[in-house]
């Protein structure tokens, strides 16, 4: 149906009729009662009346249906009381009347409650319609293939309704690699909105430049600490802005290297799965979350690791690994997820996103994001390490043994904090810009 066709005047008479009609079984109930009342009033006798009954058939109808249903169920029972007078000759006493001014009043109302129950309910629509198309553009499905590498997520917001919270994710697509963000805001639901648009926008702002990994971090430092405390000063609440920020792991999967670059900012290591195991990827040198980058001076620094064909890569949140059962126990991540290291993404995220929920014995209390990646086609040298020896190293002075262990593609980023310069990397167009391509590691 098209958009045009929605809007015509018949198309939304023809939506409105259809939902004024209820199902059959409650069509049943206010029509039987219009009938059988007046039938039986004519054989009980004269000191039993049921003809005040039939209030019941119009305000059932009003739950259930439309305006005009209920004006007509209103009708056919003001109908019924003058039929049921009518038998018993009582028509103009004033009992029967005043049934009968009541019952038509009722009646009134309860259609005038059905018409601004719809009109709500219409306006609700077209607010949850504006709310989801915002939602999406705000935190975009991931899509299924990036480069080399499948790819499943998984998110639920601790709000009833609502798409997105203080969890994080997305992807994007360098000349040669595919990045990945996935990262937790301080606080949870739609108040935490605001902060996730700021993470996920200066990701997608610089992510697909080819800076090395920790350039880009520092660009999300600054990008993030700039966009918090301007937003905090347009609201009014300039002293939380210290203690707003966002934790976040950074990755980065080359092409053609068997390795995975990973910068953690104070967020839950990554879990490497690979033959029924599950690896804590924990970095040597983590960073403090985005938008404390001010209170260190130290560079940021990427660890590397083996991510050969096959190999499946866990991002998750706190969401996840701090969700507790009835008992106050954490769920075991690592231990379930190392029994399904044979599934592939999709069928992964959904054992695990059902197994959370039967673990937790009720609904998450917190809003949770997870990412699964697998690796599907191996690098022009697919050297599958057999260790997970992990050194930062300097750019310049790359390091690999002959076993073809990956001992160090570490990256010295710009420094922040006070006192110095913030690394803000400028815009790829133009001459004079730092942004260049990131030096591969021999293998």
């Amino acid at each position: 149906m098209t958009t045009a066709s929605i809007t015509t005047p018949l198309g939304r008479i023809l939506r409105s009729w259809r939902r004024s009609a209820p199902g059959p079984l409650w069509l049943v109930v206010p029509l039987t009662l219009i009938v059988a009342i007046p039938v039986a009033d004519y054989f009980l006798p004269p000191d039993i009346h049921l003809a005040h009954l039939l209030i019941v058939a119009p305000a059932v109808t009003s739950v259930v249906a439309g305006p005009r249903l209920t004006a007509l169920i209103g009708g056919l029972a003001v109908g019924s009381l003058v039929v049921a007078g009518t038998e018993r000759g009582v028509l103009t006493t004033e009992n029967v009347l005043v049934e009968f001014g009541s019952l038509a009043a009722l009646s009134v109302l309860l259609v005038i409650f059905a018409l601004l129950r719809d009109r709500l309910w219409l306006e609700l629509r077209r607010v949850r319609s504006v709310s989801d198309a915002t939602q999406r553009v705000v935190l975009r499905p991931l899509p299924d293939r990036a480069g080399p590498v499948s790819i499943a997520s998984e998110y639920r917001s601790a709000e009833a309704d609502t798409r997105i919270g203080g969890d994080l994710y997305a992807v994007a697509r360098a000349s040669d690699s595919t990045r990945l963000v996935i990262g937790d805001v301080r606080g949870k639901g739609l108040a935490s909105i605001s902060d996730t648009a700021i993470m996920l926008g200066a990701f997608r702002a610089a992510a697909h430049r080819q800076s090395p990994l920790p350039e880009l971090v520092a660009y999300l430092e600054g990008a993030v600490r700039w966009g918090l405390a301007e937003f905090s000063e347009a609201s009014g609440s300039e002293a939380d802005v210290g203690e707003r920020f966002v934790t976040a792991v950074v990755v980065d999967i080359p092409d053609d290297e068997p390795v995975v670059h990973v910068i953690s900012c104070g967020h839950p290591p990554p879990l490497l799965l690979r033959d029924a195991t599950a690896t804590a990827l924990s970095v040597p040198s983590p960073a403090l979350p985005l938008g404390l980058g001010g209170l260190s001076d130290d560079s940021y620094v990427q660890a590397t690791f083996p991510f050969a064909c096959g190999d499946r890569l866990l991002l998750y949140t706190d969401g996840v690994s701090e969700t507790r059962d009835v008992q106050g126990t954490f769920y075991p991540l690592a231990e379930r997820a190392a029994a399904w290291t044979d599934q592939a993404p999709g069928p992964l995220v959904q054992k695990i996103t059902a197994d959370l929920k039967a673990f937790a014995a009720g609904p998450l209390n917190d809003d949770m994001a997870m990412i699964v990646v697998q690796r599907d086609e191996s690098p022009d040298s697919p050297s599958k390490p057999s260790s997970q020896h992990v050194v930062p190293h300097d750019r310049h002075r790359p390091d690999t043994s002959a076993d073809g262990v990956v001992h160090g593609t570490g990256d010295h980023g710009p420094t922040h904090g006070p006192g110095r310069p913030h690394a803000h990397p400028p815009h790829p167009a133009g001459a004079g810009n730092n942004w260049r391509q990131t030096p591969k590691t021999a293998e």
